[in-house]
């Protein structure tokens, strides 16, 4: 049987394409960078949603500050042009927020890496030892 979503999840995802597109292709401003929109959470009433972003390639906290600030600045003139591509009665307000999941991810993923090459040096060493 097929998962139902609610109303505000579809509106969510809806969104996070519709702004993808409308920042690639419309956002000017030089303080946005390579920026992936990673999800949209929607309020129940629809009055606003938090936009989570990644900034890819330069993900220096200056830089992430830059583009939050350049986005967050750019919110209304996204939620008009959101307006008109989603056709909804009322869009909600913006809000831009790093998602920091991604960075945590690499990191723990890198852990995970360094402790499995710890545990094969040890294995390795421990194996030659019982062998002489």
């Amino acid at each position: 049987m097929a998962k139902e979503y609610s109303r505000t999840q579809r509106i969510g995802d809806q969104m996070q394409r519709e702004l993808a597109e409308l920042i690639r292709r419309e956002v000017k401003d030089p303080r946005v960078g390579l920026v992936t929109i990673t999800a949209v959470d929607v309020s129940r009433d629809l009055g606003h949603a938090k936009v989570f972003i990644t900034v890819m390639g330069e993900e220096t906290p200056d830089a992430v500050q830059q583009s939050l600030k350049a986005l967050n600045s750019a919110a209304s003139f996204l939620r008009l042009h959101l307006g008109r591509s989603m056709q909804l009665r009322s869009v909600p307000q913006l809000h831009f927020h790093f998602d920091e999941s991604v960075s945590r991810g690499v990191h723990l993923s890198a852990l995970i890496e360094r402790a499995v090459a710890e545990d094969r040096l040890h294995k390795d060493t421990d194996e030659s030892d019982t062998k002489e």
